[in-house]
């Protein structure tokens, strides 16, 4: 097995063209481990940007790079992945980041500048954050900085300048390798098919009456009180992404108001019910 620890810096560019802002890839770092978790082979590159020729404040203090540098030793976002592809190319390579906020960005910047949601080389990927955290006591799930795990590791990163991408990768590769446990894991690691990808940046929404792919009249309700089945009485409102009726027990004879919400993920429609009990005072006036 091999293994790449893969990191990204973006500068925040606007595009005016299509009046959206987006995180632009202006430096990739990466470092390959083999089998033993032993550091083989670096991988650093900049990246001329296409959108926007300005960096961001934010940027420019958090890496020090500047556009000089970008100038001097970048070359186009085609020519970088495709050399980065190459130089990780190989059978079982797992590539990791620090939390999936670097893959996100890095399919947003695939979508803009090669048209696919789809990172062929990628085959399999893991978080290695995600990963990280289940050594970490009292952590309730939260997520956490690269820095603030090394500290939790003791892991010295004095002689690192952190935020940037290949200074980053060595200091995952410490985290990961002080917690590594193969069995663990292998169950943090997805295989990247195009349905993987496009899963990770779809957009759930919440469906409404114009979506022919839901019928809220196929949707039953238990009753809280007997188990019976509650029977909308109206036909359904729809406002603030609720369909909304009243319903009565067709056992206990109870009343209800009916709330219910669909969202449409990548593989299903969910469903979220809310049944309210009508008061009595109420319930007397609803047919």
């Amino acid at each position: 097995m091999t293994y790449i620890i893969f990191d990204l810096e973006w500068n925040n560019a606007y595009n005016y063209k299509i009046q959206k802002g987006m995180n632009e890839i202006i430096e990739i770092g990466a470092v390959k481990l083999n089998n033993n978790l032993e550091i083989v082979d670096t991988f650093k590159q900049l990246i001329r940007p296409r959108i926007s020729k300005k960096l961001g404040s934010r940027f420019k203090n958090l890496t020090n790079i500047t556009m000089a540098e970008i100038n001097e030793f970048g070359i186009d976002f085609d020519d970088a992945f495709s050399d980065f592809a190459r130089w990780s190319q190989g059978e079982n390579t797992v590539f990791l980041s620090w939390s999936q906020s670097d893959l996100y960005t890095l399919i947003d910047n695939f979508v803009k500048f090669r048209g696919t949601t789809y990172i062929d080389f990628i085959k399999y990927y893991a978080d290695v954050q995600q990963y990280c955290m289940q050594f970490i006591d009292n952590n309730n799930g939260n997520q956490i900085s690269l820095s603030r795990c090394a500290e939790l590791f003791e892991i010295d990163l004095s002689d690192k300048s952190l935020h940037r991408a290949l200074e980053d990768c060595f200091a995952e590769a410490y985290c990961f390798k002080k917690v590594f446990d193969r069995e663990k894991f292998s169950k943090y690691i997805s295989t990247c098919d195009k349905a993987f990808f496009e899963r990770l940046v779809y957009k759930p929404y919440h469906l409404s009456p114009k979506d022919d792919i839901f019928d809220i009249k196929t949707v039953d309700f238990e009753c809280p009180l007997c188990s019976g089945n509650v029977i909308p009485l109206w036909e359904y409102d729809y406002g603030n992404k609720a369909f909304k009726s009243a319903g009565q027990c067709n056992k206990c004879g109870k009343k209800f108001w009916i709330f219910v919400r669909a969202k449409k993920t990548y593989d299903d429609i969910v469903l979220s019910k809310r049944l309210v009990q009508i008061n009595k005072k109420r319930a007397r006036h609803i047919n």
